[in-house]
């Protein structure tokens, strides 16, 4: 089966890898959840281990749903009674989105009294509700006319771990301080004998369940007072009752070894007290250190190591101050210089007024609020010495954070008029610094660079080529104030049938930035291309102003730019083809982070050629942007030059009356055979669809505008 785990915004790769730790066959990361695969028991054992889940959603039933009467009939078709014991209560939590069904509550209302009616009618008796306590849990959502079913298996919000006795005036939830703790590093750094401080405790979220975790108790455990999560009837309590018994032998064991090497602070004597309490009911009391104390008078722990996590105050609740962000950032710096730090700030501006230079920054969400997590190590990084600071850059670094500079001078109106947060700002501008510069702002605000390396003459010597491109990335980092961790760079080696890239990082690290109304994912670590062609911008921007109530076909969608931005400009229906299940896979999740998943919108692992003759279907809009050259063992060997009139024509055949067909590659030696298009009307649109970004480099790709003849 696939159920959903849903979770904050910003989670959603982090609860990716827990599911699959804890035994899913499979997860793949939706906006605000996970979808997994596995059986009831995995279901259930991420009810009961998993620290970032807010809810674990068992899915019952799924149907078309285009109004209330079909919500109602698709609802009162289930057979209750093997899903609800007499007796019981129940209670419904609805999200519905599209224009058939506008309020959660009324659908809500609607599922419950299917429920009821179908009880009362069929076996005569129906069930209670109590939406704070309910036996059994529903959940609906209903999206682009589907609504789906499930029961919650946990019975609630999952965040809620039992031990919470107080609470301040704006508790950090759970499942994120977990989050704030797994970023930091915080499992390995316990494991090797460090501690952990929060200077800005409030009622101790983070300490608690640093101190749970390194105790190694469930996070559920204590949740329910003992009871099974839900009364539902599918429920496997015999494995429930064997995860439990092991989870509590393995909390007994871990509370026994757990070393008292958390510590605690807050100015507010009150909010310590709370803590204390929280900490007495999660059964940690014994190894946390709780202090009244300013942050401005904080200590050094004992430990030489260790982990340093705060949520500090935000939001219209508790007012936030960039000079206390700045109180903890000066203080961190004197009390644990050498250790790690991971905070969760309000904003990019008041993360950036601890002072703390973020190796790694994300956007998690705490409720509605979207706050910047940044995280630090070391948390004093060694001061460069005077001479090393005030060492100017090399003459040839100089020089191209010249031009750099003026390239963002030449290029800031055009990006401010048009809203481009990704673009090219360097390309062999000098040619002997022969490399691109892309620039990525991700939808945090945190700047990347992703430097391709391009290859030199072979006159040129191999250490002459490296001393350039340490140069220009000298430059680059200078220009932009960036440290290493956030330039991504391609280099070249020669080797056995020429220059070719060397090899990649793995982070397994995506992005999200935006291309207009579009939110897509980058990575620009892991392979030699990111994820999104900065040069097809305006194609795909004149594909989604054409594609409204058109059916639309991405053939070699990559990972699906095209298809979104068609999507969100309103196209009735995508299809997209491509061969590559990874980039299937995250084309799925871009339109799942534009909340465009559905029925509409086909992906098709396919080779091209195949299934365009395969095909039956008419599309009104097709893009083709195919590569150069292809050899996978699963299709036949495809060369554009060679085989394009080929592929032009089948895709022509599957175009509707009046359609248009967009056709683009990037071989600088390409030359369409438009003669052999069965009199096909084509334009060349290749200067229209090349930004300014890219205007030293008009060769960067070639593009034709393509209608059936006639």
């Amino acid at each position: 089966m696939t159920f959903f785990a849903s979770c904050g915004k910003g989670l959603e790769y982090l609860l990716v890898d827990e599911l699959q730790a804890l035994g899913c066959r499979a997860a793949t990361a939706a906006v605000a959840g996970a979808q997994a695969s596995g059986g009831l028991v995995e279901a259930e054992r991420a009810v009961l281990w998993s620290r970032l889940a807010s809810r674990v959603l068992w899915p019952l039933a799924r149907f078309d749903c285009a109004d209330a009467d079909a919500l109602y009939a698709g609802a009162r078709a289930l057979d209750w009674a093997t899903h609800v014991p007499p007796g019981a209560t129940i209670a419904v939590d609805a999200h519905v989105a599209g224009n058939g069904l506008t309020h959660a509550r009324y659908a809500a209302q609607r599922v419950k009294d299917a429920v009821v009616d179908q009880l009362r009618e069929a076996h005569g008796w129906r069930p209670d509700v109590d939406t704070e306590a309910a036996d059994v849990r529903l959940h609906l959502v209903v999206r682009k006319g589907v609504a789906t079913l499930s029961v919650d298996l946990g019975g609630g919000p999952l965040h809620r771990r039992g031990w919470r006795a107080r609470q301040g005036e704006a508790p950090l939830k759970e499942t994120v301080a977990a989050a704030v703790l797994l970023r930091g590093g915080w499992p390995a750094l316990y494991a090797q004998g460090g501690g952990l401080l929060d200077p800005m405790c409030g009622s101790g979220t983070l300490v608690i369940e640093a101190a749970l975790w390194a105790a190694d108790v469930a996070p559920g455990l204590q949740r329910g007072g003992g009871r099974p999560p839900t009364r539902w009837r599918g429920f496997d309590r015999a494995a429930w009752d064997a995860l439990c018994a092991e989870a509590r032998a393995r909390a007994e064991a871990g509370l026994v070894a757990l070393r008292p090497c958390l510590h605690g602070s807050d100015r507010d004597p009150q909010a310590i007290a709370q803590a204390r309490a929280n900490a007495e009911a999660a059964g940690v009391a014994a190894a946390i250190d709780w202090q009244v104390r300013d942050v401005t008078d904080l200590m050094p722990p004992p430990e030489a190591v260790g982990l340093a996590a705060s949520n500090p105050p935000y939001d219209i609740r508790l007012a936030a101050d960039p000079v206390l962000y700045r109180a903890l950032g000066d203080a961190l710096r004197r009390a644990v210089p050498a250790w790690r730090a991971s905070l969760l700030c309000g904003d990019d501006a008041l993360a950036h007024a601890t002072g703390l230079r973020a190796r790694k920054r994300y956007v998690v969400h705490n409720g509605p609020l979207a706050c910047s997590l940044i995280v630090c190590d070391p948390v004093a990084p060694p001061a460069r010495t005077a001479a090393a600071a005030a060492r100017p850059l090399p003459d040839g670094a100089q020089m191209v954070a010249n031009r750099l500079r003026k390239n963002l001078e030449r290029l800031a109106r055009w990006r401010a008029r048009e809203g481009v947060d990704c673009f090219r700002a360097y390309d062999a501008d000098i040619p002997e610094y022969a490399a691109a510069i892309d620039v990525y702002t991700a939808e945090e605000g945190a700047t990347w660079l992703h430097v391709q390396e391009y290859a030199a003459p072979a006159e040129i010597p191999q250490a002459l080529a490296e001393r350039r491109l340490k140069e220009l990335l000298l430059a680059a980092r200078e220009v932009f104030a960036l440290p290493r961790e956030q330039v991504a760079v391609k280099t070249r080696r020669t080797g056995k049938g020429g220059a070719k890239y060397g090899r990649f990082d793995h982070r397994g690290q995506r992005l999200w930035v935006r291309e207009g109304a579009a939110r897509l994912q980058v990575n620009l670590f892991d392979y030699l291309d990111t994820g999104l062609f900065l040069d097809h911008r305006p194609l795909r921007a004149r594909i989604a102003a054409e594609a409204r109530g058109l059916r639309f076909l991405n053939l070699f969608c990559y990972t699906g730019a095209a298809t979104v931005q068609a999507a969100l400009g309103g196209a009735a229906q995508t299809t997209s083809v491509d061969l590559s299940a990874t980039y299937l896979e995250w084309l799925a999740g871009n339109l799942q982070g534009n909340d465009l998943a559905g029925p509409a919108h086909r992906l098709v692992q396919a080779d091209v050629l195949a299934w365009l003759a395969a095909d039956r279907g008419r599309y009104d809009l097709i893009f083709c942007d195919p590569p150069t050259f292809s050899n996978s063992k699963r299709a036949a060997d495809f060369d554009v030059q060679r085989d394009h009139v080929r592929l032009l024509q089948a895709a022509l055949d599957r175009l509707a009356p009046g359609g248009v067909l967009y056709f683009s590659n990037n071989f600088r030696r390409f030359r369409l055979q438009a003669d052999a298009l069965s009199g096909a009307a084509i334009e060349d649109i290749s200067a229209a669809t090349i930004p300014p970004d890219f205007a030293r480099n008009p060769r960067i790709h070639r593009a034709w505008r393509i209608r059936r003849g006639g």
